[in-house]
């Protein structure tokens, strides 16, 4: 290489370097914000993490000690303090409300749960579990028209509480006097695969007191 070729191949090697600096004292900070940015990201995720970790503890801790009471009244009071919001304020309703015996406190809890199965902003894991234990706990104090409008949304393939909502739905067929009816739906809370072992056995008990025959999945 020619002196002359060395001195060019250094004067671009410089022309290259001043560009790079200009364009670090030009956009530099664009790059320190953003390596700024991911760490503080990173940090309120952490943060954020262990706060909802705490907040779930301290629940949970209060939901435990609400039902060590000894007394069922005690109990549901204890939930129904409890200052909490969302998924967290449903759960705990949903305890309280099966802190229940007959009278007031049972109305009390009718309220709660359809106060609970009608909010739009809740899971439909919620809202629909509280329309079912609203409707067991009514029972037939309810017409077996009413239950079964009631409950045929929660009995439609997919739902979190299906095979439950069969079961109710056959006992409110069964008041109504439709056996067929109510034998359909036992069956069918015998074939799917969300049943437990209970379900079934009560279902396969119920048919043969009607006079039918149990088909197995």
């Amino acid at each position: 290489m020619s002196q002359t070729d060395s001195f060019i191949e250094e004067v671009t090697e410089e022309v290259r370097r001043d560009k790079l600096f200009a364009l670090i004292k030009r956009y530099g900070w664009v790059a320190a914000l953003a390596v700024l940015l991911i760490v503080g990201g990173a940090s309120w995720r952490e943060w954020s993490q262990a706060r909802d970790r705490a907040a779930a503890q301290a629940l949970g801790d209060a939901i435990l000690a609400a039902l060590e009471q000894p007394d069922a009244a005690d109990r549901a009071t204890a939930l129904a303090d409890l200052a909490s919001a969302g998924d967290a304020r449903a759960l705990a309703a949903l305890l309280a409300a099966g802190e229940t015996d007959e009278g007031a406190r049972s109305e009390a809890a009718a309220e709660v749960l359809r106060g609970i199965a009608e909010d739009p902003t809740l899971p439909v894991h919620y809202t629909q579990l509280a329309a079912l234990k609203l409707v067991m706990l009514e029972g037939r104090a309810i017409a077996p028209e009413a239950r079964r409008d009631r409950l045929a949304p929660l009995a439609e393939p997919g739902r979190p509480y299906r095979p439950l909502a069969l079961e109710q739905l056959a006992l409110a067929e069964v008041d109504a006097g439709n056996t067929e009816a109510a034998l359909g739906h036992l069956n069918a809370a015998i074939q799917d695969a969300g049943s437990s072992a209970g379900l079934r056995q009560r279902a396969t008990q119920l048919i043969v007191a009607l006079g039918g025959d149990a088909e197995q999945g």
